[in-house]
């Protein structure tokens, strides 16, 4: 690799870590302790997406130790009003840190994402790259049902979105160069689906693979309803293909039905009037129900975020900035 362009001294470069935290208050410092003790970390950014047990107060009264004793780096906490969701907690994150660094680690606060690989990613970043990215192992301590349908998804992903491609085990965990951040917060579109939009930025990428750890406390705010959500805003943000493929199964059906009514007139004009089956007329008008149904369902998913989006509310808002120098 080449030597990474950018106005940072290599000697010195300005490295924040960006991290969002929800309900995190058992795992909250020792996450703090192992991030601002890496050398090469100027400074940690945490942004409280609405916790509702003591997360804030475990934050602020590690910051108290710090004000008093001291430390290598530096800890500024971001509270939001609410929780808005993990993607704009992550936008508060590089919306404050923009213009500020020469580098941002995105990370999980939860410790799944071992903050030890910072050095590293630093280290392939200097070398030349724009993006790095964490790739997991495949080793993770996940459910066999869990690990299925994640492979499933980024399988489907690939197939349905022709304009980036997302590496399978590809998360969160990256390290952004500031011309990346910036871009990320030029994009204000509401459904955020930020696996999609770091390669869709077309920047130079390098992938390092990691052994994701197993969470040691607390339980994840991710339910398989908000993950089957999650996908959908990945898949319907960077392709209309779904679109098309209820129009084609809509041609299709109908095709189909051309079909039948010709070979029915046929048969009468043969054998005279035929009276129809119950069963077969059911099943026909159920059939085409749910097909409409799940087309207008699909319609009405894009029109939805077209809605959203055309109201243009901000991703969220933060009511206090606790910050170190």
């Amino acid at each position: 690799m080449t030597q990474a362009l950018g106005n940072f001294s290599s000697k010195d470069p300005r490295i924040w870590v960006v991290a969002a935290c929800f309900n995190e208050s058992a795992l909250i410092c020792q996450f703090i302790e192992r991030v601002v003790h890496i050398d090469e970390v100027s400074r940690l950014v945490l942004i409280d997406d609405g916790s509702t047990d003591d997360t804030v107060d475990q934050i602020l009264s590690w910051k108290t130790q710090f004000d008093d004793n001291g430390s290598v780096n530096s800890l500024t906490l971001l509270e939001l009003t609410r929780n808005f969701g993990k993607e704009a907690a992550m936008l508060a994150g590089l919306d404050y840190v923009n213009g500020k660094c020469d580098a941002v680690v995105l990370i999980d606060s939860d410790l799944q994402h071992p903050p030890e690989l910072i050095p590293q990613m630093v280290k392939i970043w200097l070398s030349g790259a724009e993006i790095v990215t964490a790739v997991r192992d495949g080793q993770d301590q996940e459910s066999r049902l869990k690990v299925a349908t994640a492979s499933w998804f980024y399988k489907v992903f690939n197939q349905l979105v022709d304009s980036i491609q997302l590496v399978e085990g590809a998360g969160d965990y990256r390290l952004l160069t500031a011309p990346v951040v910036t871009a990320l917060t030029e994009m204000r579109e509401f459904s955020r689906f930020s696996k999609g939009l770091v390669p869709w930025t077309g920047f130079r990428s390098f992938e390092l693979s990691y052994k994701r750890e197993s969470r040691l406390a607390g339980i994840t705010s991710w339910s398989p309803l908000k993950l089957w959500g999650y996908a959908l805003d990945g898949i319907f943000s960077f392709s209309v293909l779904p679109l098309r493929i209820w129009s084609l199964l809509g041609l299709s059906v109908s095709i189909i039905s051309l079909v039948y009514a010709l070979i029915i007139i046929l048969r009468t004009f043969f054998n005279g009037v035929d009276v129809p089956g119950y069963a077969s007329l059911i099943v026909a008008i159920l059939f085409l129900g749910g097909i409409q149904l799940i087309g207008i369902g699909v319609l009405g998913d894009y029109i939805g975020r077209i809605y959203v989006d055309t109201k243009a509310r901000p991703h969220y808002f933060i009511r206090r900035i606790y910050t170190t120098n």
